[in-house]
């Protein structure tokens, strides 16, 4: 069970997009890190010979998602204050409850004889376009549903973050800072 070079090279970029997308203190740092590591994982579906579901993730979470959520960072006003403590009691105790969650799903994962099985099940020979067939045939209506949601969403975020506050005047009745504009 040898790993390919570019298996592991996928496989740290991936990692690295995630651990950054959870310790960078900019939030619009973290969503892009968060694209990179979702970019890292469609890289890895077409590594591993799953080309629909690269795809799908590409265009999906890289293309949709995590522009969406850069969007919606940047076009809320949000008044994003810097944590003082890098590493809290809470965060330790969080920390070392993951690793154990972590070890224990490892642990049945190696014992089970799921993982060893698995691997001499065929895989089943369904291509790309036979599903894109599907999708535009059989699941259209599904798809434009959801395409039409996400696109309401879009536009109800891009309202929200336009409208002024209920405590700020609107833009055409300030009045200028500069006291020599004045009239």
């Amino acid at each position: 069970m040898g790993m390919t070079v570019s298996f592991l090279i996928l496989a740290i970029l991936t990692l690295a997009g995630g651990v950054a997308a959870m310790t960078l203190r900019r939030l619009v740092h973290c969503a892009l890190a968060l694209a990179v590591s979702f970019a890292g994982l469609a890289a890895l579906y077409v590594n591993l010979g799953a080309e629909f579901a690269g795809l799908a993730q590409l265009l999906v979470y890289v293309g949709a998602i995590a522009i969406l959520i850069v969007f919606a960072i940047l076009l809320t006003h949000s008044s994003e204050t810097e944590l003082q403590k890098v590493f809290s009691p809470a965060g330790i105790a969080g920390a070392l409850l993951a690793l154990a969650v972590f070890a224990v799903l490892a642990w049945a994962v190696v014992s089970s004889g799921a993982a060893h099985s698995a691997a001499s099940v065929a895989a089943p020979q369904t291509s790309m376009r036979e599903i894109g067939f599907a999708l535009m045939q059989r699941y259209v209506l599904p798809l434009e549903v959801i395409a039409l949601m996400l696109t309401a969403a879009m536009i109800g975020a891009v309202i929200l973050a336009v409208r002024p506050t209920s405590g700020s005047e609107p833009a055409e009745t300030q009045a200028p800072r500069n006291p020599e504009l004045r009239a």
